[in-house]
């Protein structure tokens, strides 16, 4: 999608937030209303100062599901008008979590049974490309996001599911490799904690373990498209607290379930937050590190820190990873590393600014072969993240190519 000067095909192949109430947020302008509506649990934050590096905002689609209003005996019913009248009219404004089209109208309440609440979701989101490199011009339309779910809740209120499907085909799995992403039960029945068992997102890194629906580009850093963006089969626990959260897994290496149990592995990452007491006064600061190690024909480590500094409108962020071997989207038992730099600004609520530069390097033991990339971004949430429109121009440096521009037009549709 990218330059094939610097992204490989299989580096853009699943171009796939807030930890919890406190986690990657400024709290500023707390309404009483806002505090009462979340459930007791929920990772959901309680406002929104549109955070970039939302970790786990993948939890916060099961907020909203739970019964915070019992005295409300019909909480989805919808008003008798057309469905193009109520997408106009809904209210979608937060960016750092995922709003969806038509929430509502595909959530089911079940009055029997075990499962309390489903909702159907789709996700779609298309890049139109101009690519640069010398006299050469080329153009094309890439599918990066063309996926669908359900999430439920149990009436319990403290367990939940997920299946999603990815229906982009990829060119190195099968149909039925590629097809399930998501598919798991989360328990949020010990305080700030969330348990998670299934396949699920692989938190290896920030950038490489985020949502898809909530990246602040077209596609993600180099590192995270290389050492990241996997789901892994096992079991994960996520913790969220004011000054610190952290998610511990121990999975099977495997990945795109090609085998079951080819070696075992533990991912790690820990968040320190030292103003998480200050209430967003002085902005928020974010400092974290993280293993990604375990067995898969070859013994691989990956290791990364991550700083980010939230104050208002402005953010800024850097994340540093090194592999001795590494298992993402491609095994691999080179020495590798990388980073990249973000700052972004938000100019109004639906329009955002940002730039990034990003290294790479695919073989330390060997020269010449960096790759740099240099990008700035426009963002224009028409209703949040349900409905975005993504501008990035990036240039393309390789030490052992040509350097090559290109210009990305994105549209992002939730359901």
């Amino acid at each position: 999608m990218l330059a094939p000067t610097v992204f490989a095909a299989e580096e853009l192949q699943d171009a796939d937030e807030e930890k919890n109430k406190k986690s990657d947020v400024i709290l500023l302008d707390v309404s009483k209303d806002d505090i009462h509506s979340l459930p007791k649990n929920s990772f959901t934050p309680r406002n929104d100062d549109d955070v970039l590096d939302n970790t786990n905002v993948e939890f916060s689609i099961f907020d909203s599901l739970i019964d915070t209003n019992k005295e409300d005996e019909h909480p989805f019913k919808i008003e008798e008008e057309s469905l193009f009248g109520r997408i106009y009219k809904k209210k979608l404004e937060r960016t750092s979590i995922p709003s969806y089209l038509l929430e509502d109208e595909l959530t089911h309440k079940f009055e029997k049974g075990p499962v309390d609440k489903i909702r159907f979701y789709g996700a779609f989101q298309g890049n139109f490309n101009s690519f640069f490199e010398g006299s050469d011009y080329d153009t094309e339309y890439d599918l990066n996001i063309l996926e669908a779910g359900v999430v439920g809740d149990f009436k319990d209120q403290n367990t939940d599911f997920k299946l999603q499907f990815n229906f982009k085909p990829a060119s190195d799995r099968s149909f039925m490799q590629n097809l399930i992403t998501d598919a798991y039960i989360v328990n949020s029945k010990i305080p700030h904690h969330k348990v998670i068992v299934g396949n699920s997102r692989n938190q290896v890194g920030v950038d490489g373990g985020a949502s898809s629906y909530t990246l602040p580009f077209a596609f993600r850093s180099q590192i995270a498209r290389n050492f990241a963006n996997t789901r892994a089969l096992g079991v994960r626990v996520v913790g969220n607290y004011d000054l610190v959260d952290y998610s511990l897994a121990l999975n099977s290496s495997g990945r795109f379930w090609r085998q079951f149990f080819p070696g075992a592995e533990f991912t790690g990452w820990m968040n320190f937050k030292p103003l998480g007491k200050t209430d967003g006064r002085y902005g928020t600061l974010i400092l974290g590190g993280g293993l990604n190690a375990g067995h898969n024909d070859f013994t691989y480590t990956t290791t990364g820190f991550y700083a980010a500094y939230h104050y208002k409108k402005f953010m800024a962020n850097f994340e540093y990873s090194y592999a001795d071997g590494y298992n993402g989207r491609t095994l691999s038992p080179n020495r590798a590393d990388g980073f990249y730099s973000t700052i972004s600004y938000r100019i109004t609520q639906k329009l955002h600014v940002l730039a990034r530069y990003d290294q790479f390097d695919p073989n330390m033991d060997t020269g010449g072969d960096l790759r740099r990339e240099y990008t700035a971004g426009i963002n224009y949430f028409i209703k949040g993240q349900a409905l975005r429109l993504i501008l990035n121009y990036v240039f393309c440096q390789n030490e052992r190519e040509q350097d090559s521009h290109r210009i990305i037009l994105g549209t992002q549709i939730l359901l």
